[in-house]
């Protein structure tokens, strides 16, 4: 098959090409049976695959990690537009429209239309302040009777985490300051202890669970997002396993005694 590479596809050739892949009749037997919830694992591996490029700076994969979670958008969708829930065009409406919204600063008139000599100075907004109040009467506007209703279950937890506490810091409901948390993160360290040495599996979890939530509290008033702090350090811990892997000449460490492991570990950390 010849394929013209040099043809620029547009998002109207990627959405009609996602009509033509669930057409029943003449269809991609796998594309047409996808549903809503069928393409949430998908969805999830592409969002790390974006990250993944960002993290390794590869510019070049980028494009087309970004490429692969523009087609999960359009897939979602297409089923939206055959299940008569929304379209396209309804997502792009509707996400633009909320921008417009949230910037006031920017979009003074609340439309795109507003010329560039007419738009407010950002400096002369508190522009965290008024950001939250906007979000705040959407979360009304939906529903959202509480102040953490709307933070997703599904959301993985230590970002979960990160995110309760920074929305009910916005009621008050925070530590002043860096010591007392620093405080309870040893608190929480000996009542952790306290359950290992009780061997009470129940209790090793709940404590080690809000150990872990203190942490990502702390890592909060440090300014430190825990998510790319601990990927930095699983990124890094890789680097030296691979480096005692080489340093070893083999990738099968287990021959190896802990003492000759842990120097391993020593001379790839310092080769850092």
């Amino acid at each position: 098959m010849n394929i013209d590479k040099r043809r620029i596809y547009s998002v109207s050739d990627l959405r009609y090409l996602i009509e033509r892949l669930r057409d029943p009749e003449i269809g991609c037997p796998w594309d047409i049976k996808q549903t809503y919830n069928s393409l949430v694992e998908c969805t999830l591996e592409e969002v790390y695959e974006v990250v993944d490029a960002i993290d390794r700076n590869d510019s070049g994969h980028l494009s087309e990690e970004l490429g692969d979670l523009l087609f999960q958008i359009v897939f979602y969708s297409q089923i939206g537009s055959e299940q008569g829930h929304f379209d396209f065009d309804q997502v792009v409406s509707g996400v633009t429209e909320k921008l417009i919204r949230r910037h006031p600063h920017v979009f003074p008139k609340g439309t795109l239309e507003s010329p560039k000599s007419e738009t407010g100075d950002p400096r002369s907004h508190d522009l965290n302040v008024d950001w939250e109040a906007l979000k705040k009467q959407e979360r009304i506007e939906k529903g959202f009777a509480r102040v953490l209703d709307d933070i997703p279950l599904a959301l993985p937890a230590l970002k979960r985490a990160f995110k309760l506490q920074k929305r009910a810091a916005l009621t008050g409901f925070d530590w002043p300051n860096i010591g007392p948390i620093l405080s309870k993160v040893d608190e929480e360290f000996s009542e952790l202890k306290v359950e290992i040495d009780r061997r009470d599996p129940q209790g090793i979890e709940d404590e080690l669970g809000d150990l872990l939530f203190t942490c990502v509290n702390l890592s909060r008033h440090l300014e430190v997002d825990p998510v790319v702090a601990l990927r930095k350090s699983n990124a890094k811990f890789k680097k030296r396993f691979e480096t005692m892997e080489l340093l070893s000449g083999t990738d099968d460490l287990s021959q190896y005694s802990l003492h000759e492991l842990e120097n391993f570990w020593t001379k790839a950390k310092n080769s850092d």
